[in-house]
């Protein structure tokens, strides 16, 4: 299918920056969406925070208007002016509301993908009232195309859910990391409530209470919730799968459970006291737990409160308000040149979901020999395609792969340790890390890798790939699965020892 709408907008494969989904804000076999109803399935195929099979292909932004917030939490920093750190809370500057509109119509014509706008932070948005719903109403009027959305830790949620409705925000995220107080009182400090600070126990109670209140009120009005949940080994991974099945029975549709940053160079209280995060493995096994009672968002990139594009991408330096303000913007061609997209991808999609139901269907039907999953990596920009340089890359794509399904497992972010040129300098020590991060995967595919990369990656068992540069991911994934098959490289582990 040709799409001459889309040709400009993917014509630079090889330009990106990959960047950190709200705030602390698919295929045959990946289509996470796949049983929901069909008027839930309408509202987020095109969201990219919500639909797996959308992140590939539409573009989100957050706009950084709300920097106060009404409680603590122990892995959360709060950074203003900054450009160096890509997760929740950071931003590189405040906007006020008739700045933040200004910012979505800029981004809105230079980016015709974009189909939605939240605000996560860099404090909660909730907590910011006036200025994040006064934001919401001009860009409801300038830009009713675009999808609104927000992101809030629940606290002031239940007084404000018909304001939300008033602007028809029909999409929420809700920050909840417990239901036990005693759990919450690890990882909240203290709360402000009724203008008073109460700490510990207490006020980790009030939280829990107002967060599942407002979920109810919220689904009550047919408003779709998404619960995020951070994932705090030794805290609350124990707990989270309680915490699925609860708001699951509250009618949130979709859990993403992501891994805590802690970094001690982020100043966050975790951080300086060494609180570990999550392994790939631990953080995989959590979601899988938490995926018998609830949807999982497994493709989050915990994006900065400011980040614009594409999810694993960040271009929001070309959109400082100082360049905004000299932008001559047409309205009403932005808007059109955004529907044609949308209309464009949509029924690429819908090609593609057919497609790959067909090809599911025929696979099924197959009396195909029993063999094991195998996990792969991609460099990707974007678009659904192989389309990035090993060396370039700053998040890989990990799938599981079997004879009969596809199934998106996590992406993980690496330092990108080739900047180009004869030499990669010290570039030895972030490759070797880059290394270790692809631990598990048995192959990575990339539209180019170099020598030295190759080597290390095959000593450490993860086979490259750079024979499917520009194909689908997942007809890549299958290719080379079947491939890997005919070599006979695919026995079970029963099978391997009785051959032994």
């Amino acid at each position: 299918m040709e799409l001459p709408v889309l040709s400009n907008v993917y014509a630079e494969p090889e330009a990106s920056e990959s960047g950190g989904c709200a705030s602390h804000s698919c295929g045959s076999t990946n289509d996470q969406m796949g049983h929901l109803p069909e008027h839930i399935r309408q509202k987020v195929f095109d969201h990219p925070c919500y639909s797996e099979e959308a992140h590939h292909h539409f573009a989100r932004m957050h706009v950084a208007v709300a920097p106060a917030c009404n409680i603590q939490c122990n892995y959360c920093n709060r950074k203003y002016d900054c450009a160096n750190e890509s997760r929740p809370g950071v931003v590189s500057e405040l906007l006020s509301p008739e700045q933040a509109v200004k910012k979505v119509l800029a981004v809105g014509a230079e980016i015709p993908q974009l189909s939605v706008l939240g605000i996560a932070g860099p404090g909660d948005p909730l907590g910011n009232p006036e200025r994040t719903f006064e934001t919401f109403r001009l860009l409801q009027e300038k830009a009713p195309d675009i999808k609104l959305c927000v992101s809030t830790n629940g606290l002031a949620l239940p007084e404000l859910v018909d304001e939300i409705a008033k602007y028809n925000i029909d999409h929420v995220t809700i920050t909840i990391n417990c239901i036990d107080p005693d759990v919450g009182a690890q990882i909240y400090p203290w709360i402000y409530w009724e203008n008073k600070r109460i700490r510990g126990r207490e006020g980790a109670a009030i939280l829990i209470e107002q967060q599942q209140k407002g979920l109810q009120m919220l689904t009550d009005r047919g408003i779709l919730v998404k619960v995020n949940s951070v994932m705090i080994p030794g805290v609350n991974d124990k707990h989270l799968a309680e915490v699925s099945k609860v708001v699951k029975a509250k009618g949130a549709f979709l859990h993403n459970v992501m891994p805590l940053i802690a970094e001690e160079e982020h100043g966050t209280y975790y951080g300086i006291m060494h609180q570990r995060g999550p392994t790939h493995d631990e953080l995989n096994e959590l979601q899988d737990a938490c995926s018998g009672d609830m949807n999982m968002m497994r493709h989050c990139r915990q994006c900065r409160a400011d980040a614009v594009g594409l999810l694993g991408e960040d271009r929001g330096e070309e959109f400082s308000i100082d360049l905004v303000e000299e932008m001559d913007i047409d309205l009403e061609a932005a808007a059109a040149r955004r529907a044609a997209i949308k209309a464009g991808i949509t029924e690429m999609l819908e090609e593609q979901r057919a497609a790959k139901a067909a090809k599911a269907a025929t696979l099924v039907q197959l009396d195909l020999p029993q063999t094991r999953a195998v996990k792969m990596a991609i460099a990707t920009t974007g678009g659904g395609v192989i389309n990035q340089h090993f060396g370039h890359a700053t998040e890989f794509l990990v799938y599981e792969v079997t004879a009969t399904a596809i199934r998106f497992l996590s992406h993980r972010k690496v330092e990108a340790y080739c900047s180009g040129g004869d030499t990669c300098g010290e570039a030895e020590t972030a490759l070797q890390r880059t290394v270790r991060t692809l631990e598990g995967c048995e192959t990575v595919l990339c539209a180019k890798i170099g020598f030295e990369p190759w080597g290390m990656l095959e000593a450490a068992g993860v086979m490259p790939n750079g024979e499917h540069a520009y194909e689908p991911i997942e007809e890549a994934l299958r290719a080379v699965y079947d491939e890997m098959r005919a070599a006979g490289k695919l026995a079970t582990p029963a099978e391997a020892r009785m051959t032994a």
